[in-house]
């Protein structure tokens, strides 16, 4: 699995309570939820931790090339530090889990890391539920399961809880951090608006 600081992603998240652990640091779940709200791109499957893969990337958009879905794109050559890189963006197009991860296969410096070889195993973030206000399930509007439905390790990585919300509702979506992939599926099929109930934290922003 690529390295970031989601080292084992080890917390808790049962309805609007729980705790973030991990790298030594204890992060209340509203914490990771505005961070959520706060990040939109996400790095391909096997990227480095972040200032490893801008130090490795030669921005040659092969990845984004060999991606079957056009899900990768290039940021804007602007002078930055994330120029040329790349990334995507799950409420727009996510990742669709490829088994042969073409995009890292593609790539030729290793800022993809070829040590991920299981695309279960990635670890481009974690799903959270970043706007519980918008959830159907959670404020009782109706009870939805888009999120879990489109999980492609449905019932592993995530599954809906049963129990009040303390919004409403009697269903929340809970995300096993352990096994979330972070491919934005259940961001892209979230029927929330204006904005997915249910979000990513990539691994470039933990």
């Amino acid at each position: 699995m690529a390295q970031s600081r989601f080292t084992r992603r080890c917390f808790v998240q049962t309805g609007l309570c729980g705790l973030v652990v991990g790298a030594g640091a204890t992060l209340p779940l509203f914490d990771l939820a505005r961070e959520a709200r706060a990040q939109v791109w996400v790095r391909p499957p096997g990227a480095l931790a972040e200032p490893d893969f801008l130090a490795a990337c030669i921005r040659c958009g092969l990845c984004v090339q060999a991606c079957p879905f056009e899900t990768l794109q290039l940021f804007e050559l602007n002078g930055s530090a994330d120029a040329g890189t790349p990334y995507f963006v799950a409420r727009s197009v996510p990742c669709e889990m490829c088994t042969d991860i073409p995009c890292l296969q593609a790539c030729p410096t290793g800022a993809l890391s070829p040590a991920l070889s299981d695309i279960r195993e990635a670890d481009m973030g974690v799903a959270v539920v970043s706007h519980p206000d918008l959830c159907n399930s959670m404020i009782g509007l109706a009870y939805c399961d888009s999120c879990f439905r489109a999980c492609p390790l449905q019932g592993e990585a995530i599954h809906m809880a049963y129990g009040e919300t303390g919004l409403g509702g009697m269903f929340t979506p809970v995300v096993d951090p352990d096994v979330c992939t972070g491919c934005g599926k259940c961001e892209h099929a979230c029927v929330a608006q204006p904005d997915a109930a249910i979000r990513v934290v990539p691994s470039h922003a933990a």
